[in-house]
């Protein structure tokens, strides 16, 4: 059966039927809620990302957003003890060092269909400005764990005000897209030749709606400036890489972009906006994921919740569990068919509580089985 989530043809009439539809009070509840199952534990230091890779190694990043800081990236072993990956090396950084060959800032981790694991590193040091033009995209070899290839951008991609925050790999067609969030855009990297294009900056399917107030605590995220707005973050390539769906972080809009225009740089700006479709509203999520079958899932950051929603658009809250999904964050699904979800606790950091840090330790990252 076709999939008219996923698909082109019949479906563009559906998607665009569904334009600027509410999906976000439709959902309906598992039939049974499945076990969020422990995967790891990080009592001192905020962790990010986590990838699942094919031969069931797990990672976890960190990024360099509070004053302490260690490791950017651990490999969790299957007696649950990390150890700094590819090495202590790409660790090592502190202030002052050469971030060419380090990790600085570590935003966001995947684990490919081809044997990579790829590191995104906004290098923004407490979401600060690129520490001395070192942000990059650092492609690891799984089977010899060494890096195989550093991907580096120019100032008008991704230059000293940008954050790149997630990553999407097309090994059919040999290209990756990166959300990058401080003004919003999409990053489109060629990886055979490294070049690479910023498109949709600005444009509104990349911007955060001003009038939605974001409230993962019941009181809207806010800093010394007032209300935060978080731009393009979370990001999905569907199964048959013909869409990148992707959303600001801080209201409840989904979008996605033919790939075949975001590939083609020929096209121009207005020809790549033609291309965007409005899915309608579903719910505040910072990381989302696809499955093989074109089920798409992303957290309710509002709600401490994981949603699936099926290739027909039908939401379903999986799992509600506020003690253990604070702030659920990135994704990963597994080969074996679990999700893997990173908790962040973003809300309870020091910037948005008057300069207290909220957190409640642990740092977890959970996993539960789908099905």
């Amino acid at each position: 059966m076709r999939n008219p989530f996923i698909y082109a043809g019949p479906a563009l009439a559906l998607l665009a039927a569904a334009c600027g539809t509410d999906h976000s009070t439709a959902q309906q509840p598992a039939a049974a809620a499945p076990t969020l199952e422990p995967v790891f534990a990080d009592s001192t230091y905020q962790l990010t990302g986590v990838a699942a890779a094919a031969d069931g190694r797990v990672f976890v990043n960190y990024p360099y957003w509070l004053d302490k800081h260690s490791y950017s990236l651990l490999e969790i072993g299957p007696d649950g003890r990390a150890r700094p990956y590819p090495d202590a090396a790409w660790n090592s950084f502190n202030k002052g060092d050469d971030g060419t060959n380090k990790f600085v800032c570590v935003q966001a981790v995947v684990a490919d269909d081809n044997g990579s694991l790829w590191v995104v590193d906004p290098a923004g040091i407490g979401l600060g400005q690129v520490y001395q033009k070192s942000n990059k995209v650092v492609q690891i070899d799984l089977k010899t764990n060494q890096v195989k290839r550093i991907y580096r951008f120019q100032e008008a991609v991704a230059g000293a005000d940008s954050y790149l925050n997630d990553i999407r790999v097309d090994n059919q067609h040999g290209f990756a897209y990166l959300t990058s969030s401080s003004k919003g855009g999409i990053v489109v990297l060629n990886l055979a030749t490294g070049a690479a294009r910023l498109v949709l900056q600005p444009h509104y399917s990349t911007q955060s709606d001003t009038a939605y107030h974001f409230r993962p605590n019941g009181q809207e995220l806010a800093n010394a400036q007032g209300p935060v707005k978080i731009n393009s973050d979370g990001i999905a390539l569907s199964p048959d890489k013909a869409w990148l769906y992707y959303k600001p972080l801080t209201d409840n809009k989904l979008y996605r972009v033919s790939t075949a225009v975001l590939r083609d740089f020929r096209t121009t700006e207005q020809q790549v906006e033609q291309r965007v479709e409005d899915l309608g509203k579903f719910v505040t999520t910072d990381g989302m994921e696809f499955d093989a079958a074109g089920n798409l899932y992303l957290g309710d950051l509002e709600k401490s919740s994981i949603v699936s929603i099926s290739p027909d658009k039908q939401v379903t809250t999986l799992v509600t569990d506020p003690a253990k999904l604070s702030w659920p964050d990135s994704y990963s699904v597994s080969p074996d068919g679990y999700l893997y979800i990173s908790c962040s606790q973003i809300q309870h950091m020091p910037w948005f509580n008057n300069g207290q840090n909220q957190t409640k330790r642990p740092y977890q990252v959970f996993r539960l089985k789908l099905k």
